[in-house]
């Protein structure tokens, strides 16, 4: 973001408005207040095409009420969108590459995420710290063990061993 920001700041831009989003989500308010607030003459700075429009229809509309409310567009990567036809087809074929581009991504994260499902270690979110070998080993060290001799030897917190017997133990319960 900070990158993002000192681009517009060194390209001219007088206020900046932030939306911290991923590219998963359209919801931008901050840029809505923007498009709200722009008049004739003034000129909006994008740092990158995929920053503008979420899809080629989307920034096609976009840049089309842009120009009839006579506001300048200048996608630092591209640079000024010219309001003739040379410039919209250009805007055009660009938009439609990135949202090209932003499609390859969602489908090759789809496929690695079904992959990934394959294995029987899978967990959704933050990866797990210990595999389950590693906490059933420790687990197992715990009958001749204590607690805290067996964190000393694996390196797994007392609180990680407790909840992992509680998961074994309910986890046998349900059978």
């Amino acid at each position: 973001m900070e990158a993002q920001e000192k681009a517009v700041k060194q390209a001219g831009a007088k206020s900046v408005y932030r939306d911290a989003y991923t590219g998963t989500k359209t919801d931008c308010p901050e840029f809505q207040k923007l498009l709200n607030v722009l008049k004739e003459g003034d000129t909006l700075i994008v740092t990158k095409l995929d920053r503008f429009a979420w899809s080629t229809l989307e920034g096609t509309k976009l840049i089309k009420n842009l120009f009839e409310r006579g506001v300048t567009v200048n996608i630092l990567n591209l640079g000024v969108i010219e309001n003739t036809p040379n410039g919209r087809l250009i805007f055009n074929v660009f938009m439609s590459f990135a949202e090209f581009e932003r499609d390859l991504i969602v489908e090759r994260t789809q496929e690695a995420k079904a992959i990934a499902k394959q294995n029987p270690d899978y967990r959704e979110g933050r990866p797990k710290k210990y595999s389950r070998k590693q906490i059933e080993h420790a687990l197992s060290l715990l009958d001749n063990h204590s607690y805290k001799e067996v964190t000393s030897m694996t390196g797994i917190s007392k609180s990680t061993l407790i909840r992992a017997k509680k998961e074994l133990t309910s986890g046998s319960n349900k059978n």
